[in-house]
């Protein structure tokens, strides 16, 4: 096939009518969205062929939803995050909740956990594969669990082919162990405290979560807005 039907049939398939309603699309789309997203762009994604959904389309969409949610005795509802639309759950669910995030935050950090958060505290911003040859294993998942648990965070990228993801710890780090800065840290024989990389690209909001890269090809790409546009999956065969 050539380079044209190729390009046609991928068009073709992205333009397919699902057959869903609009307020369907639109729950879909904020279901598995990880961040909030405005009218344009909400427009956008549940627009099929033939079609253009206007931002009061969207809107008018997300009071329906909302007013199925009341009736129904939904714990979530569609609001404003922002200049976005996010589907959040109700502050009457706050209880459960908490007590759910309170035993998250209450598990203890494994070995592996402990050994890949000290290498990041001492050597950040710091690259995931230097942390996995220090380590000497994979460490994917791990990077994962810090991130979810605010400790570790994206840095930004280095100054390097490629511009590979840059890892650093975060406020909350510092409020888990009782330090007033990175400079409290006790010297360590064999880890010395300095930066590993220079950071070419620097994340703005420091205690912002982000998942770990894929892998160590797609951590080199060279494409910045994918540090603050979209969380990455990890595919890490390593068990710690």
């Amino acid at each position: 096939m050539s380079e044209a039907g190729k390009s046609d049939s991928t068009s073709t398939q992205l333009t397919e009518s699902s057959g869903l309603s609009l307020t369907a699309r639109l729950e879909a789309v904020l279901l598995a969205a990880e961040r909030s997203l405005g009218d344009a762009r909400l427009a956008e994604a549940v627009s099929e062929e033939g079609e253009s959904v206007k931002s009061d389309a969207i809107r008018e969409a997300v009071e329906n939803l909302n007013e199925q949610y009341e009736q129904t005795g939904r714990v979530f509802r569609i609001v404003r995050i922002a200049s976005g639309w996010r589907v959040m759950t109700v502050p009457e669910a706050a209880p459960v909740l908490k007590r759910l995030l309170a035993q998250r935050q209450q598990s203890k950090l494994t070995p592996a956990t402990l050994e890949t958060l000290s290498i990041i505290a001492y050597r950040q911003p710091v690259m995931r594969a230097e942390i996995e040859a220090i380590r000497g294993v994979a460490c994917g998942d791990v990077l994962r669990g810090l991130l979810e648990r605010r400790l570790v965070r994206i840095a930004g990228r280095a100054e390097e082919l490629g511009r590979p993801m840059l890892y650093g710890t975060t406020r909350e780090f510092l409020k888990v162990f009782g330090l007033a800065g990175i400079d409290d840290l006790p010297d360590v024989e064999g880890l010395p405290r300095e930066p590993s990389h220079r950071v070419a690209v620097a994340k703005s909001d420091p205690d912002q979560k982000d998942e770990p890269d894929k892998s160590d090809s797609e951590e080199s790409s060279p494409d910045p807005d994918a540090v603050s546009d979209e969380s990455t999956a990890v595919s890490a065969t390593e068990e710690d």
